[in-house]
């Protein structure tokens, strides 16, 4: 194998670091490099809009398969705001930074090269906003959702001083659940040991939950993707009274505007289940999937379960009672079953993923 191949996944971001860094120094001077945050300025351009460091920008975050696709197609639906999809480089970024910043050797290089603190947080706050504004549509809000960005809302906020972010909170019995029987691939998840799976989202959830404690509750949200699901009515009115949007009833209509004003990728997990109205048939599909070993260990595999306010002896859970309108949409799902499953077919690249109606 030539060193090309052996560093390719290196050369990738670094070369992603590269593009981050000449957005920046085609905006900024030397005289810039004495402020921790880059002077703001527009991204080059005029279309996307007066994007800067200082723009009220929105993450979105969460262990994967734990709401935040749905969230972000709510929140798509509003007028003022535009998410997107997945742009999976934003977290990857942010690793690479994490991982230079851990690495006392790393660090020293960097600084000997003259990229100090001040000169990389303008590369990376150059690059997201490139990123953020360009990959879609202007809006008065912009809205990144890539969940793991989460494990670095310290420095964003610090980066984007105007920022806020939404935490998706799940019962890890059912992401796991989900990640697994969906085969969604994550580092360090081993897809075929649920016990394991279990201990990785404790690990991440922990991360991501202090994280958004030290960002402080004027920043940082938790939404329980039990409640949004439950009571979509409320949740979103607190959400969009926190993110200081006026409030509009078509973030609680999403799925009448797929295809049309929100844009989902082929490619996501979760887009066969977004294209759908807010329901309830996610919620304890995770019901009989552990063994009995598991269950009985669950509270010491899983202590955020407590934490996150979660029974982790319940088996069945008892997650609240629904909203009218909820219900209503659930059952219309099931009497209609045939077509919202062509709907979700047609969605994505791989139609054997999407689950088949039940028989009547």
């Amino acid at each position: 194998m030539g060193w090309v191949q052996r560093n390719r996944p290196k050369l990738l971001i670094g070369a992603l670091f590269v593009v981050g860094f000449y957005f920046w120094n085609s905006r900024q001077s030397r005289q810039d490099y004495e402020y921790f945050v880059p002077v703001p300025q527009a991204v080059s351009s005029s279309s996307r809009g007066n994007v800067t460091v200082i723009s009220p920008l929105i993450f979105i975050g969460g262990v994967p398969r734990s709401g935040t696709t749905l969230m972000r197609a709510m929140l798509d639906a509003h007028p003022a705001v535009r998410c997107g999809e997945e742009t999976r480089v934003i977290p990857r970024m942010l690793a690479l930074r994490s991982q230079w910043k851990k690495s006392e050797k790393e660090w020293k290089r960097l600084i000997e090269a003259g990229i100090t603190d001040r000169v990389l947080n303008a590369a990376i706050s150059s690059f997201l906003i490139e990123i953020i504004s360009g990959h879609g549509p202007p809006a008065e809000r912009l809205c990144n959702k890539d969940p793991f960005t989460m494990k670095s809302a310290i420095y964003l906020s610090e980066l984007f001083p105007n920022s806020k972010f939404i935490l998706m909170l799940r019962d890890g019995r059912a992401s796991v659940h989900s990640i697994i029987t969906r085969k969604v691939t994550i580092t360090g998840f081993d897809l075929n040991d649920p016990r394991q799976c279990l201990t990785k989202w404790n690990q991440a959830i922990s991360i991501m939950h202090d994280q958004c404690l030290e960002v402080g509750p004027t920043r940082c949200l938790m939404v329980h993707y039990e409640e949004l699901v439950l009571h979509p009515e409320s949740q979103m009115r607190r959400l969009l009274k926190f993110l200081d949007i006026k409030w509009d009833d078509k973030v609680l209509h999403h799925e009448d505007l797929v295809g049309k004003d929100i844009r989902l990728s082929k490619t996501e997990r979760s887009t066969d289940q977004v294209v759908k109205p807010v329901n309830l048939d996610a919620l304890s599909k995770w019901v009989n999937f552990y063994s009995a070993d598991i269950l009985k260990d669950m509270a010491d595999i899983a202590p955020m379960l407590e934490t996150l306010g979660y029974d982790a002896s319940a088996n069945p859970p008892n997650y609240g009672k629904p909203d009218e309108a909820v219900v209503r949409k659930t059952q219309d799902i099931h009497q209609n079953g045939e077509k919202w499953y062509e709907k979700a077919v047609q969605s994505v690249n791989d139609p054997s993923r999407v689950d088949k109606p039940a028989e009547k």
